[in-house]
């Protein structure tokens, strides 16, 4: 999916979108975002040398997933985070890099959805995370 279909499920927009395209396999989203140093939450992350902001990392596992929810979710409903767990940062990202993610629900218990996540650079992990969102409307 391109960023285009991607806003058919996510409600998101610039500057909150933050996934340039995923792909679902095999019930694993898989999403890139290219950072280009251009982005709102580097300016001041730090001047000199910016880094990607651990809290935007959760945010674009969490975009992530919510696409494995493309067909469950109605289009007047919204994916709200409840909860973030057992978050890890291994290596920070930075201008230049393709941020990749691997997400997937792991538990349903309606309208709470329960996911992982990872996130690399290169194939070397960033950042993994346990978290779980709410939908609705």
């Amino acid at each position: 999916m391109n960023k285009e279909e991607i806003k058919g499920i996510l409600p998101h927009r610039e500057d909150m979108l933050l996934l340039d395209e995923v792909e679902l396999v095999d019930g694993v989203a898989c999403g890139k975002k290219k950072i280009t140093g251009d982005e709102f939450f580097l300016r001041g992350h730090f001047p000199q040398n910016p880094v990607v902001p651990g809290v935007i990392l959760c945010e674009i596992l969490a975009q992530s997933v919510c696409v494995c929810l493309g067909e469950t979710m109605k289009s007047n409903q919204l994916p709200y985070f409840t909860g973030l767990d057992k978050v890890k940062f291994k290596k920070p990202v930075v201008p230049g890099d393709v941020f990749e993610t691997r997400c997937e629900i792991t538990r349903v218990k309606v309208p709470f959805y329960f996911a992982k996540g990872s996130g690399y650079v290169n194939g070397k992990l960033c950042v993994s995370a346990e978290f779980s969102f709410a939908i609705t409307g």
